[in-house]
């Protein structure tokens, strides 16, 4: 449990990769409200197409989730 916990800290408000089974979302983790979690600022991630801009907030159900990237915060290490 405390291992979610310090996980969660350090990747709310950051720039994640959710991957799903059949898509990808990229956008910022901006909270986690139960079993889901709220993105913004997203874009859609599929295999051969450019990224798609979405509109307003994504909303994720953590059991569709395979895995969670965190991203690199630019200019850091």
């Amino acid at each position: 449990m405390f291992a979610w916990l310090a996980w969660r800290r350090l990747a709310v408000r950051r720039r994640v990769v959710v991957n799903l089974a059949d898509k990808a979302f990229s956008g910022v983790l901006w909270k986690q409200r139960g079993p889901l979690l709220v993105l913004r600022d997203v874009q859609l991630l599929e295999a051969g197409r450019a990224p798609q801009p979405v509109d307003g907030e994504v909303v994720i159900e953590r059991t569709r989730v395979e895995f969670t990237q965190v991203l690199a915060e630019a200019g850091g290490s």
